[in-house]
């Protein structure tokens, strides 16, 4: 197996297009968008609108080439009202009748963080799994990471992952008619 390397990137097609494919059989986006066509410009429009910190996300490549990305969000970060609302036509596009099971999810997502500074790991995905790329991604993070940290895990698979990395299930907590999230957190 090829080392991982792991490397802040900025690039907006590279970041939708791995989260895409890591995610296109994720339980709680197929809820809220059955037909992944939209998938890339749903993710697009999620790193471009709502992890604008000054945090850029962990790229993990191997033989040159991208296999996973972490968005991670610094304590205090919160997306502005402006973000928002230029966040809304390209979740109308790539949702289109998900939008109401995108907004559940973002808003029990929102009541679900913790109140205590943490960081937020937003999105972690891996286009192989069982190759040790998230675990790349998770080591460079949890190395810049000074304090809580707090991700939802939106695959029950991937809790073993998290927990070798020091988070722990706070609860499950059952989207209203979808699936199940775990929130996990890890202390400092």
């Amino acid at each position: 197996m090829a080392d991982t390397t792991v490397v802040p990137t900025r690039d907006l097609d590279v970041t939708s297009s791995l989260l895409a494919q890591a995610f296109i059989d994720d339980p709680v986006t197929r809820w809220i968008a059955p037909d992944p066509r939209g998938d890339v410009q749903m993710f697009r429009t999620l790193v471009r609108w709502t992890h604008r910190s000054d945090v850029a996300p962990d790229l993990a490549v191997r033989a040159g080439e991208p296999v996973g990305i972490a968005a991670w969000d610094p304590p205090g970060y919160r997306v502005s009202r402006l973000d928002e609302i230029r966040a809304l036509p390209g979740f109308v596009r790539s949702l289109r009748t998900g939008i109401r099971r995108g907004a559940v999810v973002e808003s029990t997502f929102a009541r679900l963080r913790p109140e205590e500074p943490h960081w937020y790991l937003g999105q972690l995905g891996a286009i192989r799994h069982g190759e040790g790329i998230g675990t790349a991604l998770l080591e460079a993070g949890i190395a810049r990471v000074d304090g809580p940290a707090y991700l939802e895990s939106s695959n029950v698979a991937n809790i073993p992952l998290y927990e070798r990395f020091g988070f722990e299930v706070v609860r499950e907590v059952r989207l209203p008619g979808g699936p199940s999230v775990w929130p996990m957190f890890r202390k400092g």
